[in-house]
């Protein structure tokens, strides 16, 4: 089967059998609040090491001192969200295996941060991403990315935690609000008291848990069914295992270039210029960690992507042996996985409780990740620039205090999305919208050195616009017509007092039956294109308004905020060519201005809070460029 060109999900095989909610036994209970005090635990052990001597770097970076091995865990940890858990296998035993191909774009989506991103990042020594937006342009752009991510993350914090518990509620009759409140209060406990080293050593425990939920649904799935050569028997016998699909068309939801390539913006988005996964890469101790523990990510997302098709496969072999009720068959598509779970792991007390251990491992983590974040680019980049007085003792509780209040926030919009209806899918998609211009912002300042303030905040605002016309115009569309399109990042409602279904963000949309034409056909742009498009929209617009206003003429260019990708390209190519494709005019501009910083530097003349500013050489222990070397290279 062609999944990129399928019009309809695969029928599904039913019974008429009486279908009863399946009942938690007090061993899963046990496991599961286990999951819940060691990750409390974790926390407080870290908060209370060394109570009293802990200084505001060592609560939101951790001091700086982590190594390779716990930060990929977190990395990892970040993005295995409970959407990611329950959406995969559900996408895979609906329409086969092509989402599979998304795993061809984490090599240069995470490639290119570990030899672009990090380095500038590290290297100017930040605490927050959008600190590299004033050292780039000015303070102005810095409070509009600030504001732009803050915007993102609050929406999104209380679908994250109150999607997963409703699917759970309506398939297993865990009580909703219980699990809500206790994971939203667990959470908000250790990020608060632990900082960022306890956020990232209940990652790991908490993706330890993950594994060990999902690698026991595969071998007991398989093992009833008749071992996995049966699973991969039948999977191909109704044509679940799919090819290419070289399909060009971006319209289509999904083919090999939309995962492959399409996929590359939207991991960029992720590891290469969000906060949340920056500030681990930031926190580690040495640049080289920091690069190893981005490797470190790829053959794990990997690994987790081939168990997560598996289950897929496990799920699908199983209900074609014993088919589903009535009542399973028309459930939403992400209760599929926990019906299949529940249904598998009936008899074996304690194995449902590590899955839904496995399930909340992914929120916690999630959830964590956003609450110190959140604290931390509001400390850093609203209050301190404002109040850089404040003493290390009230910097400290003031940042507590923020992971607490963010802890709050998040319960509240976790009421909100009880309330919102069919609004939550808008909710859900501003998530996927919001990254695609912020990493286009990144980019204009790294790639492009006459990129200025005006072009950046101009760019940040069309891609902002682009990205909302095009994410609540498909919407709309699909509302509209009772169907939702096929390029959604949100799914439909099987009912309209079903919320579970909108859990899943990016994996769970259906097809139309009609093609789309005019504006229609504008809005059904594949969700995997959406962050290239935006972030494509912002650098475009940016340019042209940097060019209209005169660029960097007049205004000092820090040469660390610019990563030399062009002149590394002309480099390879023959001397004589280099010399023609040289600009001289541009050459002597840039050349001035870098060399009217390197020396108001060496004066004294430019010097920051953080001393962020002084050249990398100038710092013990950090691999710099050397003016000379940036002058060369941009004066290309």
């Amino acid at each position: 089967m062609s999944v990129g060109v399928s019009t309809s999900a695969p029928l599904l095989t039913t019974s008429d059998t009486t279908h009863t909610t399946p009942v938690f036994s007090v061993v899963d209970y046990l496991v599961f609040a286990l999951l819940l005090l060691l990750s409390l635990a974790i926390g407080l052990y870290h908060a209370c090491r060394g109570w009293g001597h802990h200084t505001v770097g060592q609560l939101l970076m951790a001091d700086r001192k982590m190594s390779c091995f716990p930060v990929a865990l977190s990395l990892l940890a970040t993005f295995q969200s409970a959407v990611a858990i329950l959406g995969v296998p559900s996408e895979i035993y609906r329409f086969g295996t092509q989402y599979w191909f998304l795993g061809c774009s984490y090599f240069l989506g995470l490639l290119i941060p570990a030899h672009i991103f990090i380095p500038v990042f590290y290297r100017l020594h930040l605490t927050s991403t959008y600190e590299y937006l004033e050292l780039r342009f000015n303070k102005a752009v810095r409070i509009c990315g600030t504001v732009t991510f803050i915007f993102q993350m609050v929406i999104y914090m209380g679908v994250v935690l109150y999607a997963p518990s409703l699917a759970l509620n309506a398939v297993t009759g865990f009580d909703l609000w219980l699990s809500v409140l206790t994971l939203g209060i667990v959470c908000t406990i250790y990020t608060a008291l632990g900082g960022l080293k306890a956020v990232i050593w209940t990652d790991v425990f908490q993706t330890l848990v993950m594994f060990l939920g999902q690698v026991a649904v595969i071998i007991v799935g398989s093992a009833k069914v008749g071992g996995m050569g049966r699973v991969w028997a039948l999977a191909s016998q109704h044509d679940l295992i799919s090819g290419i699909e070289l399909n060009p068309d971006p319209f289509v939801r999904h083919t090999f270039w939309t995962l492959a390539f399409g996929g590359v913006f939207m991991m960029l988005s992720l590891y290469g210029v969000n906060q949340a996964q920056v500030q681990r890469y930031l926190s580690s101790h040495t640049e080289k960690a920091a690069v190893l523990s981005c490797y470190a990510v790829f053959p794990c997302q990997q690994i987790v992507l081939c168990i997560s098709c598996l289950i897929g496969l496990v799920m699908f072999a199983y209900y074609q042996e014993f088919p589903l009720s009535s009542q399973q068959a028309q459930a939403a598509p992400d209760q599929f996985v926990l019906y299949f779970v529940m249904d598998l792991l009936n008899g074996l007390p304690g194995l449902p409780g590590l899955f839904v251990a496995c399930l909340f491992s992914g929120s916690l983590s999630t959830i964590s990740s956003a609450f110190n974040s959140l604290a931390t680019v509001t400390m850093e980049d609203l209050i301190q620039p404002w109040f850089p007085e404040f003493s290390e003792t009230r910097a400290i509780m003031l940042s507590r205090s923020l992971a607490i209040g963010y802890g709050l926030l998040c319960l509240g919009m976790a009421y909100i999305s009880s309330q919102m209806g069919p609004l939550l899918q808008a909710a859900i998609s501003i998530f996927g919208m919001v990254g695609g211009p912020l990493l286009g912002l990144f980019c204009l300042g790294i790639f492009f050195p006459c990129a200025n303030p005006p072009g950046a905040i101009v760019g940040l605002l069309a891609g902002l616009i682009m990205a909302f016309w095009i994410g609540i115009g498909s919407l709309l569309t699909s509302m509209g017509s009772g169907t939702a399109a096929s390029h959604l990042n949100v799914s439909s409602f099987s009912l309209p007092s079903n919320l579970t279904s909108v859990t899943v963000t990016t994996l769970m949309p259906f097809t139309t039956l009609s093609k789309p034409t005019g504006l229609q056909r504008f809005y059904s742009l594949s969700y995997l294109w959406y962050s290239a498009h935006n972030s494509t929209t912002v650098i475009v617009v940016g340019l042209i308004v940097s060019l209209l206003t005169g660029g960097m003429r007049g205004r000092t260019l820090n040469p660390q905020t610019i990563y030399p990708v062009l002149p590394r390209l002309l480099a390879l190519l023959p001397l004589s060519c280099q010399k023609r494709l040289c600009c001289r005019s541009h050459s002597q501009d840039v050349s001035m201005d870098t060399s009217l910083f390197a020396e108001k530097m060496k004066k004294g003349m430019l010097q920051d809070s953080g001393d962020k500013w002084a050249m990398a050489e100038d710092r013990p222990g950090q691999e710099g460029i050397s003016p000379t070397f940036v002058l060369q290279e941009t004066s290309l």
